[in-house]
Formats: C-alpha cells, sequence, structure tokens
C-alpha cells in the first residue's frame, strides 16, 4: 500500500488530482506541461499523478467525445429486459458483446436490466429487439426511443 492509498486500497485523491482530472475533462489532449502551467505545479508532478491515476484505474483511457447522430446513429433505445431462470449477469454479458450496444446496467423494479444502444434506422432496432427478445434468458422486453437529448455527459466531472 502506497502512502496515497486508504486501508481498502483506493487511491486517495487529494484537491491536486481532482484539479488535475478536471483539466483533462476539459481536453483529454492539454499536454501535461500545459496542465502544469494552469496548476502552478511542476511537469514532474502532474506526469506523475496521472501516472498513479492510471495505475489505479481512475482514468482508464483517452478517447474522442463522437457525435454519434454525425456518424449516422439516429436512434438511440433505452430497452428494459425482464430475465428469466436468475441469469442476469450472464444475459447482460451475451447482450454486451453487440456492437449496437452501449451501456448494460443491472438495475432494481420491474427490469432487472437496462440495456441502451444505438441504430442507424428502424430496421436494425427491429432485428436487434427480435433478437434479444429470441435469447434464451430473456421472457420480455420494453423499449423506449430516446427522442431528443438534453444532456449525455460522457465524463465523471469530479
Amino acid at each position: 500500500m502506497t502512502a496515497r492509498q486508504d486501508t481498502s486500497g483506493m487511491l486517495k485523491l487529494d484537491e491536486l488530482d481532482i484539479e488535475i482530472l478536471r483539466s483533462l475533462n476539459e481536453s483529454a489532449r492539454k499536454s501535461f506541461r500545459d496542465i502544469a502551467k494552469e496548476l502552478h505545479v511542476s511537469l514532474t508532478t502532474v506526469s506523475n499523478r496521472v501516472k498513479a491515476m492510471e495505475k489505479e484505474g481512475v482514468i482508464q483511457g483517452y478517447m474522442p467525445i463522437v457525435d454519434s447522430t454525425k456518424l449516422g446513429y439516429d436512434i438511440m433505445v433505452v430497452i428494459g429486459i425482464k430475465v428469466i431462470h436468475g441469469r442476469i449477469v450472464e444475459t447482460e454479458k451475451d447482450l454486451a458483446k453487440d456492437p449496437a450496444v452501449f451501456a448494460v446496467f443491472d438495475s432494481t423494479g420491474e427490469w432487472d436490466a437496462i440495456i441502451m444502444a444505438r441504430f442507424h434506422n428502424r430496421v436494425e432496432l427491429n432485428s436487434f429487439v427480435k433478437k434479444v427478445l429470441d435469447h434464451e434468458n430473456v421472457d420480455r422486453t420494453y423499449t423506449q426511443v430516446v427522442l431528443n437529448i438534453t444532456k449525455d455527459e460522457k465524463r465523471v466531472l469530479v
């Protein structure tokens, strides 16, 4: 256990770590040198802090934030799934393999799992819903089409 970990082994984030994450949230392409200048700390400090957060899994990667509608994904859906035989995790893992699926959640309430997916058109959506209903562990689904997106934040804001 390092000095920056608590007794559970979790990395303790201090205010500087949080400020570094906020800066990277503005632009993951920002150089460590620019972040160091912005936060009035050394380049080595920023580099070491980012490496520690990467090692501990706080920062899991860097990717562009893409507008899916610009790529022709005009339909986004939220699908509630009722799973039979108590095979929720196995079923979620199976369904998560589909490239249209971008989020899978265990949930409480009427639906055992929630899937979020994107499609180019109704034909793709129809095919996917039928595939889900054909899954051996799926009892029923409830599909909602997203009409407008008011907020779809990709980053964890600290």
